[in-house]
């Protein structure tokens, strides 16, 4: 039925694809995009188009373009009626079916991709089943996204860890649900790389114990979802020997998991003495020889909100500080992977006993900095 979804803005860029069957290449787009052009106005594109070796069956919303295909013939009217399904869908848990709110969306608009269809035909299409399987992003979350400013920089770089404790020469296949969100991908000597290449598996005899089998990149930031925004206001006085500080800290795509061992830290200016705080959750110290504020949060309460406030003592006669300090937060998130990264299934060939399987997703914070 269906082999591949691409997401086009109206511009002609695209930004998101999925694949359920063999990955198709983005090359394919460009006799649809050929078309959009002579078509001059996107309304009047051709719903289908016929290439050499695919069908490009498509519609227009919101400014988007929802481009699908396949490699034999189907009933078009029923692609169609599929691909308006699933910008109702996103229209219905995001409130809104833009580039913009599908970028800040990309691990949840996965998920429902994935359950919205299986091995190419649809399966589940409905509002409130897939409610049942995948959690919506809250109206609070929504509303941050317009409190918070845009992401200048963000790449996720993950590993995949394996504990191996098997007899014989067991030959294992390991696959993932989203093996295109990947980039810079490096492997364990242990793996089949052209297996990898044509196929997106890993393929490997594993050594005993714990070793690296893999790392990656996802470096394209608009598949990078940020789990957490911090909401603050930091400022000085031009005259005077004070400042205020308000930093308030929320979930935003965590998937409905909980961020643990969340930490603030802000190197304050040279010239701040002191400063006066209150949390609403966890304890801060001041350090007066870095002149550092670290927040020790602990677990973020997505019913209370924790948040920091006070004044800032400077020492008299210093001017106004040229910039205000950033803040640099840590976090670690329990089975999650942020980048989307998701284990399909783990298969043993070579012996005949059954092994004990189980895979653990973590999240952690590299360098998470936020400019105020």
């Amino acid at each position: 039925m269906i082999n591949s979804l691409f997401l086009i803005s109206h511009s002609g860029d695209i930004f998101l694809e999925k694949h359920w069957k063999s990955v198709i290449s983005r090359s394919v787009c460009d006799y649809f995009l050929e078309a959009k052009e002579k078509a001059g106005d996107p309304e009047n594109v051709a719903p289908v188009l016929q290439t050499p070796h695919h069908y490009l069956i498509s519609i227009y919303r919101g400014k988007l373009f929802f481009l699908s295909v396949t490699q034999t013939e189907v009933p078009p009217l029923f692609v169609i009626e599929f691909l308006h399904r699933v910008a109702d869908t996103f229209q219905d848990y995001f409130g809104d079916c833009s580039e913009v709110v599908i970028k800040e969306n990309t691990v949840t608009v996965y998920e429902l991709l994935e359950e919205m269809l299986d091995n190419g035909f649809p399966l589940a299409t409905e509002s409130n089943v897939l409610k049942e399987m995948i959690r919506p992003p809250t109206i609070l979350r929504s509303v941050v996204n317009t409190l918070t400013g845009t992401t200048v920089f963000a790449e996720i770089q993950g590993v995949v860890e394996a504990c191996v404790k098997l007899t014989g020469m067991p030959d294992l296949t390991l696959s993932f649900m989203n093996p295109r969100l990947l980039d810079d991908v490096s492997f364990h000597p242990c793996v089949r790389f052209k297996r990898w290449e044509s196929e997106r598996v890993l393929s490997f005899i594993p050594p005993d114990g714990n070793f690296r089998l893999m790392s990656y990149h996802v470096s394209s930031q608009n598949l990078v979802a940020i789990p957490v925004y911090v909401k603050q206001n930091i400022s000085f006085l031009e005259t005077g020997s004070c400042g205020r500080l308000d930093i308030t800290i929320g979930p935003k795509q965590t998937m409905g998991k909980s961020v643990e061992n969340l930490t603030v830290t802000i190197p304050m200016p040279k010239s701040v003495l002191s400063v006066n705080l209150t949390a609403t959750q966890g304890t801060y110290t001041f350090d007066l020889t870095t002149k550092v504020v670290l927040w020790d949060v602990g677990k973020l309460n997505p019913q209370k909100l924790p948040n920091l406030r006070g004044s800032i003592s400077i020492q008299t006669g210093s001017p106004k500080p040229e910039e205000n300090p950033s803040i640099n937060i840590g976090l670690q998130i329990q089975q999650l992977a942020i980048s989307g990264l998701k284990v399909s299934r783990l298969d043993m060939y070579g012996e005949k006993y059954k092994p004990f399987k189980g895979v653990k997703y973590v999240t952690k914070a590299g360098k998470f900095q936020v400019r105020t």
